[in-house]
């Protein structure tokens, strides 16, 4: 009778699960049966050269979505761009990266949720659909993150051209737009918050250690630390500006007109304002208002109460939607955290872009506000923003009241219509569904300061969003 093969070395050193003598009653020790030697595999070997053909438009499939991105950038008007490059033939200077590639990175980038230029880099060195946009083009953070924010005004324009271009198309008619107002967080942090004395010691210390710099740099001959010294007296003087903003910033906060109070009737008062029989006559001590505060790091922000409760540095990012393409038409960003005033100004804005007055403006209650409503209708808009509720129910919201002139009666009017309220049921179904495209693709939180910057980075995703739509919608620009 043969016996079987004995156990290899490696398998006679692996520990066993039970010890000698211990397997359960009735269980044998399985043996390997048919084994001649060690087994054959196929090991990896990494060190191996190799030569891998490669063709970038090869690895990405005919209807890719960045192959959209990159046709909707050839539809833009680059020519700005191309402008501001100092670098010609002829002349002096490596070449530059083609805007093109640059602005169509941040389109994709956007649409693939990535704020940070550090990690579009990245991301252009082992990414497939990013390596395809450089088409062995080398980028890198510096340049992508000064296009993402130097631009604002060209960024403006092409959301403002592509619109127009859908319009002359029949595409988009602006009849029916609705806005909305998103709290976006900033990138100050809530520790950076001070007031003035406080301010005013950090921006003696940083004054102080800008000249401190200044007078180390002239003075050291290495050019190699004077370059070091150089980047430290940058940082320092960039941060005794956001400090000097930040005092000015303070100042006019300090000069605006203290809130206007709601004259509430006091506890235990009778209908004449005085306390009854037996009360006292102490009057209660008012509540000293808090001293303002302004951030250090980011002085145009504001604090404003966000979604889940919380209070934090932030701004107040505004859509506003054609409302049957859900295509954004106009932007804006305010640190205002209200968006009671917001409607009127937002109306210019998309009347001075397209020379089109909307039938009809579509907002929330947090929109409504009499003053803005009539200004819409005397420019030949109707609001559709539900009307404040009483806290008495008897009074009817919907009812025109003695106050009123004829277009707040008007407006009521369409409200308490079952046409007002099919009209309203669609800015859920526009805006706020923008409103959480934009969420999702990363708008939870400016990475930039200041509300130009702000303002720039909510176009990219503007412009991103309506690439988007028009691809869902089957609508394709020209290339011009």
């Amino acid at each position: 009778m043969s016996q079987a093969p004995s156990a290899t070395g490696s398998e006679q050193s692996q520990p066993s699960l039970f010890g000698e003598g211990e397997l359960p009653a009735g269980q044998v020790a399985a043996q390997p049966q048919g084994r001649a030697g060690e087994p054959r595999l196929l090991r990896a070997q990494r060190d191996q050269v190799e030569l891998r053909p490669c063709e970038l438009d090869a690895l990405l499939a005919p209807n890719h979505p960045v192959r959209s991105v990159w046709a909707f950038v050839q539809a833009l008007d680059l020519a700005p761009l191309y402008a501001v490059i100092k670098s010609v033939r002829g002349g002096a200077g490596a070449p530059a990266t083609d805007p093109a590639i640059l602005v169509a990175l941040w389109l994709w980038a956007t649409i693939d949720g990535v704020g940070s230029a550090r990690e579009l880099a990245r991301l252009c060195e082992r990414d497939d659909a990013y390596r395809w946009i450089c088409g062995g083009v080398g980028v890198n953070h510096h340049s992508l993150s000064d296009v993402r924010t130097q631009h604002a005004a060209w960024l403006d324009a092409q959301l403002t051209r592509s619109m127009a271009a859908l319009m002359e198309r029949k595409l988009v008619t602006l009849n029916v737009v609705a806005q909305d107002g998103m709290r976006v967080r900033a990138a100050a942090k809530a520790a950076s918050l001070r007031r003035r004395e406080r301010l005013q010691r950090l921006h003696e210390l940083a004054q102080a250690q800008l000249h401190a710099l200044k007078a180390e740099l002239h003075e050291d001959a290495g050019a190699s630390s004077r370059r070091k010294q150089a980047a430290q007296e940058r940082a320092a003087r960039e941060r005794e500006q956001r400090l000097a903003q930040a005092l000015a910033t303070l100042d006019k906060i300090e000069r605006l007109p203290p809130p206007k109070k709601k004259n509430k009737k006091a506890k235990g008062r009778d209908h004449d304002g005085l306390p009854p029989p037996g009360a006292g006559s102490a009057a209660p001590t008012p509540k000293p208002e808090p001293e303002p505060r302004v951030s250090t790091t980011d002085p145009e922000a504001r604090v404003m109460k966000m979604a889940d409760g919380g209070f934090r540095p932030a701004f107040n990012a505004q859509l506003a939607v054609d409302a049957p393409t859900q295509l954004i038409a106009a932007v804006a960003v305010t640190n205002s955290g209200s968006d009671m005033g917001q409607m009127a100004p937002m109306h210019q804005q998309l009347v001075q872009r397209y020379g089109r007055v909307p039938k009809h403006w579509l907002g929330d209650g947090g929109f409504t506000k009499l003053q803005a409503i009539e200004e819409l209708h005397t420019q030949g808009t109707q609001a559709v923003v539900p009307p404040p509720s009483s806290r008495n129910p008897a009074i009817d919201p919907f009812a025109p009241k003695d106050s009123d002139s004829a277009a707040l009666a008007q407006w009521r009017a369409l409200m308490g219509s079952d046409e007002g309220k099919a009209l309203y049921r669609q800015r859920g179904a526009t805006v706020e569904c923008a409103n959480a495209q934009l969420r999702r693709r990363g708008l939870q939180q400016f990475n930039v300061r200041g509300l130009l910057k702000a303002h720039a980075v909510l176009l990219w995703h503007a412009l991103a969003h309506n690439l988007m739509r028009m691809r869902s919608l089957g609508v394709t620009l020209a290339a011009s």
